[in-house]
């Protein structure tokens, strides 16, 4: 019974990704004192923390959709990624849809934003966003890419590695 019902799934998986635009989304992070900190939403339905993120809009790359969903969702701009960090999976009207996340270096965060009455935003450490963010699967993302950072920090030790973000910006737990 379980296989059956699991191919079902599968199949309606398959065509819904082969029918269905691809989502992208942005994953906004800074550093900030040497420590990386990542900007979350939340979904304006049911309150649960993720990334910005939406249909890819005509006549836009996926990264510079992703850069705008941050800056309608997020209030943020700043240096968007043109290669996808990671992948993941949500429903959208019944239908599995692959949103493919892209790395945003924020450079400025608006006190006011176009979405800014329907989402709350928050700065996390990479364990708090791993635990606020509910879907397991975007959740190893940004951990991921924090290891990955990480490493790129250490290769270049001795040159500067980081950039402080002025005192208007971003601050972890706010």
């Amino acid at each position: 019974m379980f296989r059956e019902i699991f191919q079902v799934w599968r199949r309606r998986s398959a065509s819904a990704s082969a029918s269905k635009v691809r989502q992208s989304g942005a994953m906004p992070y800074c550093v900030i004192d040497g420590r990386i900190v990542f900007l979350l939403v939340t979904t304006r339905r049911t309150g649960r923390w993720i990334f910005p993120k939406g249909g890819i809009v005509q006549d836009m790359t996926p990264w510079d959709s992703a850069a705008k969903e941050a800056l309608e969702e997020a209030g943020v701009s700043g240096t968007i990624g043109t290669t996808p960090i990671g992948t993941y999976y949500t429903s959208d009207k019944g239908q599995i849809v692959p949103v493919d996340l892209y790395p945003l270096e924020v450079e400025q965060q608006f006190d006011s934003w176009k979405e800014m009455d329907q989402r709350l935003r928050h700065w996390a450490l990479p364990a708090e966003a791993q635990r606020l963010i509910a879907d397991w699967r975007l959740s190893r993302i940004p951990v991921s890419f924090h290891r990955q950072l990480m490493r790129q920090k250490n290769r270049q030790s001795g040159k500067a590695g980081h950039r402080t973000m002025p005192p208007e910006g971003p601050q972890p737990g706010a």
